[in-house]
């Protein structure tokens, strides 16, 4: 099993974020984590990354015990989460994104930005993860100034860059029109099968992506995991469709779409 979480809790004073939460992702899969606001989605995520220490519980990444271990560190065993780095770093241009998630990886950390454009295998290696996201027309535009669903493939490709077996993705389609989600997703899972990536875990609140994408679903409500399954037996648990999925309505379609 790649990823493993044991009866994870996370409380804040007396409010229990995380409730024994125990888990398990294999090889191959794509999950996805659903749950109305407040269910503890992100908590879970930040727990998983080493971002949040549990009150209780341990993780393990290929067995190993990863508990409250940094994204630093997670990386370098195999494991990544998209870095927004968009976000951070608005001012740099696309390559330059890149080159900061290669040059994590590869522990360059010494006049970062002085060295980065003198450095051939960062470039090499940028460069081809642009290409995989469909990104090499725009490496010299500032990252800021990408339109939305570009800035998500951006944030989906820097964490690629660090070239780990399981990857995290916090609502990685949120802010993009429809059509632009589709995009996203079909050229992440496409990236993911062309760069060796094993296992992905998603949190995610547009239901057509899913269970469209999805290979199992984790459905959170009150810190809890009320349902773990295929798209469709959550599909036929009506108590899982009217508190998780609710007023998002009834998912359009089932099975990968990509």
């Amino acid at each position: 099993m790649m990823l493993q979480a044991q009866k994870i809790a996370k409380t804040y004073g007396e409010f229990r974020a995380l409730d024994g939460v125990t888990l398990g992702i294999d090889a191959g899969e794509f999950v996805s984590v659903i749950g109305p606001n407040g269910a503890g989605k992100s908590t879970l995520i930040n727990v998983l990354t080493g971002l949040l220490k549990p009150t209780a519980g341990r993780v393990y990444l290929k067995g190993q015990d990863i508990t409250g271990v940094g994204p630093g560190r997670l990386a370098r065993l195999g494991m990544a989460r998209s870095f927004q780095l968009v976000t951070i770093f608005p001012g740099l241009t696309v390559l330059e994104v890149l080159q900061v998630a290669v040059t994590s990886r590869l522990r360059r950390g010494s006049c970062l930005f002085a060295s980065l454009a003198r450095d051939r295998e960062v470039m090499a290696q940028a460069t081809e993860v642009a290409e995989l996201f469909l990104l090499p027309e725009k490496l010299s535009m500032v990252a800021r100034q990408l339109p939305q669903g570009d800035k998500k493939l951006l944030d989906v490709a820097s964490a690629f860059a660090l070239r780990p077996e399981v990857i995290l993705l916090d609502e990685p389609t949120s802010g993009v029109s429809t059509q632009e989600k589709h995009t996203v997703m079909a050229i992440l899972v496409a990236a993911a099968k062309r760069m060796g990536i094993r296992s992905i875990l998603q949190v995610e609140h547009d239901m057509d992506i899913v269970f469209g994408y999805s290979d199992r679903i984790i459905a959170l409500h009150q810190g809890r995991i009320l349902a773990d399954g295929t798209p469709q037996a959550l599909q036929e648990n009506a108590d899982v469709m009217r508190l998780v999925v609710g007023h998002q309505g009834r998912p359009p379609g089932f099975g990968r779409s990509a």
